[in-house]
């Protein structure tokens, strides 16, 4: 491979290559060269922790009655909005840190534990200051909850109105949780439009408590992906199949939850690209690891290696509406990454799926530029 300006210009066998004078040569022999990984759905902005939530859930709570009930994300929105723009920075950092050294260069991040307009602007702020030496792109979510103290209807005019026009700027797409204890289809329905209208991406969380229909209405809306989709019905699948939405899988999610496998036999049937992210939050995902979740989602959820593997690279990148990420061919961004095998293994991208998380890459490139 030849990368020139950061973009791939030539593939091929060694030695074939049309090389400038100069260019720096990488030894890879016995290694696995990946494309960038990209994880294409996280949270990775918050301050406070939810142990207690955990503790709870052993003991048989659900995670939607710790929501209902004041805790869950509520907890995390009161740690967040307290903490110091400069402590979620060095946080955000810290959690970007981890998720470059398994050879991750590409990581989606959503605001949501702010739910207020200042609080929203600023957790997007400091996901897009995080950026460098990965790309970041940002995912405005106010409509993660209600909160406690407001007023729905107040809140969702608020959403659709000063708080979207100051979030906007900052972020690539609008997201929403509809679901049990959360926003109604028909609230999800304004919220995406409103968004769609001021010239964002739409993205649902979808169908993960209760069946909801929302994966259909984003799906119709255009929907770049939707995402978690453990209760999506045949209706939901047939119009992101229709509307060539990308479906999530968040395997993490799922194993923390105790919850039930996405549709995935539909879901490849009917043709519908399958993606997997971490969904790297406090509470209901405290994962930062994307190799551990491809292998999750083989083991869970019924992904074959390779459906994983394109999961964390190209199908990611195409929920992020970026075709040029999470390949290795000519004019994709020169981003890849350098793995050694597990001992005695083969080297063979496959065995990084099969040994369960811990890969870490030996070395890893952004745009042409060697960043660890």
């Amino acid at each position: 491979m030849l990368a020139i300006d950061g973009r791939i210009a030539e593939v091929g066998p060694a030695g074939t290559l049309d090389a400038p004078s100069g260019a720096v040569l990488i030894e890879g022999m016995g290694r696995i060269a990946m494309p960038g990984l990209v994880d294409c759905h996280t949270h990775s902005v918050w301050a406070g922790t939810r142990l207690g939530d955990f503790v709870r859930r052993l003991s048989g709570e659900t995670y939607a009655a710790i929501l209902e009930g004041g805790g869950g994300i509520h907890t995390t929105v009161a740690a967040t909005r307290a903490a110091p723009e400069a402590e979620l920075l060095r946080l955000t950092r810290a959690r970007l840190g981890t998720m470059l050294a398994h050879g991750v260069t590409t990581v989606e991040i959503k605001s949501g534990y702010g739910l207020a307009v200042e609080a929203e602007r600023r957790m997007l702020a400091v996901a897009r200051a995080a950026a460098g030496p990965q790309r970041v792109l940002t995912t405005f979510l106010g409509a993660h909850t209600i909160p406690p103290d407001r007023d729905r209807r107040e809140y969702v005019d608020e959403l659709c109105g000063p708080m979207l026009a100051a979030c906007a700027p900052l972020a690539d797409a609008v997201d929403v949780y509809c679901d049990r204890g959360a926003f109604t289809l028909e609230e999800a329905d304004r919220i995406l439009r409103a968004g769609a209208a001021a010239g964002l991406a739409v993205k649902a969380h979808a169908e993960q408590v209760a069946h909801t229909g929302v994966a259909a209405l984003a799906a119709r809306l255009g929907a770049r992906s939707c995402d978690h989709l453990e209760r999506a019905d045949a209706d939901d699948i047939a119009a992101m199949a229709a509307a060539g939405t990308v479906a999530v899988m968040l395997p993490g999610a799922m194993l923390y939850l105790r919850d039930v496998s996405p549709p995935v036999a539909a879901l490849r049937e009917a043709g519908v690209p399958l993606a997997v992210a971490t969904d790297l939050n406090p509470g209901s995902s405290p994962v930062s690891d994307l190799w551990a979740c491809a292998t999750l989602a083989c083991l869970t959820m019924g992904l074959t290696p390779e459906e994983a593997l394109a999961g964390i690279t190209s199908v990611a990148a195409r929920a992020l509406g970026r075709p040029d990420l999470g390949r290795l061919e000519v004019g994709a961004a020169a981003d890849f990454a350098l793995f050694t095998p597990p001992p005695g293994e083969i080297a063979d991208p496959r065995v990084l799926v099969q040994h369960l998380a811990g890969h870490r890459a030996e070395q890893v490139w952004v745009d042409g530029v060697r960043v660890r």
